[in-house]
């Protein structure tokens, strides 16, 4: 066996948390991920810890924050890493990177993001440094303006896809009824996701509610360590492949209604894997809104560009599809805590490849497709994993 594998993970619950501090989010996970992994904190030979701060915590500089709780950690190397929605992954891609080049056996990895404790206008504000500001910035409804507005083009140039977001919303709150870690475990149903209501009302352009991820505490860890050492230990999700692709920031420069760098990661990860999208058992997909979802099945190539709402409105992606998307709730229910997300995402795909996923737990799991993105498909990370 070669390669890097995830050997031990943790995961907090997502959600508005009481009283959380960044400190206490890793805190919560970095050992309890050592523990997982049956390794002594010591064994540990660097620390990466992914998160997007921007506003949301007065800590910034947190990479030496995991020593707080695992002193064992003290001089270890540690950093910081951001890529917006994508800092998580970035951490876990700068984790790979260590451990593959020899700087040592085993790496932690930590996601976390504190956001429940700033005003709503602020997250919007927060956010829209994952956008270009000096387009973007007057953007009405912060983010979730910008994904509004991406699927009022898509709608223009498609025609309207509203029971599409529906379904894919009602998919995902289906689904998070069984995650633990998810901050909403309820099933809203098709009807309640398409109709505008009191409850569910319009957000930004053709954008519900039920359409947005949420606002969420949280954090995840993973601990890595190279084939040699993994294939001695109690179990091991390999990375098949891994793929890495930034596009241009500004919308302007793009078509909005296509992933294009999303696409391109899922092209460059697949064929380092020897596969296709058939391949995989299921996916873990970036729907911070319903209107990424659809386009990332484009952009992963189950639909042509346009076509992605027949990939959900006939069951292909539901739990019981040919390829389940988002078995976790992805973001829509799950939560979307920034710099936990990927994480998570490798930590309920390594979950599933052993068989440990509980009421998430798939009949078919032996390939995993991760797509965690920074911004509008800005940053695009995918991973393929395999159990071992």
């Amino acid at each position: 066996m070669t390669g890097v594998c995830i050997v031990g993970w943790a995961h907090s619950p997502f959600g508005k948390l009481d009283g959380p501090d960044l400190e206490s989010l890793i805190g919560a996970v970095a050992g309890s991920a050592i523990e997982d992994a049956g390794i002594a904190p010591g064994e540990i030979d660097g620390v990466f810890v992914g998160t997007f701060n921007n506003g949301f915590s007065k800590q910034d500089f947190p990479g030496s924050l995991a020593m707080q709780s695992v002193p064992a950690l003290r001089f270890k190397p540690a950093m910081r890493c951001e890529n917006a929605c994508a800092s998580g992954s970035a951490a876990v891609f700068a984790a790979r990177d260590f451990i593959a080049a020899g700087r040592g056996r085993f790496a932690l990895v930590v996601g976390a993001e504190t956001m429940t404790g700033v005003s709503g206008a602020a997250v919007g504000d927060i956010l829209l440094g994952a956008s270009y500001r000096r387009e973007e910035g007057e953007i009405a409804g912060g983010f979730a303006g910008v994904f509004g507005r991406i699927a009022e083009t898509y709608f223009q140039r498609f025609g309207d896809q509203s029971d599409a977001l529906a379904a894919i919303a009602a998919k995902n709150h289906r689904n998070g009824v069984d995650n633990p870690y998810a901050q909403m475990r309820r099933d809203l149903g098709v009807e309640f996701c398409r109709t505008v209501s009191e409850k569910n009302p319009y957000v930004a352009g053709p954008l519900k509610r039920t359409d947005c991820s949420l606002v969420s505490d949280g954090a995840a860890a993973l601990v890595l360590a190279d084939a040699e050492t993994a294939s001695a230990m109690r179990r091991a999700v390999r990375f098949r492949a891994a793929a890495h692709v930034n596009d241009f920031l500004p919308l302007s420069r793009r078509d909005p209604t296509r992933f294009d760098g999303g696409a391109a990661a899922w092209a460059q990860a697949l064929d380092g894997a020897g596969l296709s999208i058939e391949d995989l058992s299921f996916v873990e997909t970036h729907d911070c809104f319903t209107i990424a979802e659809l386009i990332e099945y484009e952009a992963m190539g189950l639909a042509p560009h346009g076509k992605g709402a027949r990939v959900v409105l006939d069951g292909m992606v539901s739990a019981e599809g040919r390829l389940p998307v988002n078995r976790s709730g992805g973001l829509k229910a799950k939560g979307h805590p920034v710099g936990a997300t990927g994480v998570s995402m490798h930590v309920i795909a390594a979950m599933q490849l052993t068989g440990e996923a509980g009421e998430m737990q798939l009949s078919r799991a032996d390939v995993g497709g991760i797509f965690n993105m920074g911004g509008a498909a800005v940053a695009n990370y995918v991973s393929i994993l395999e159990r071992v």
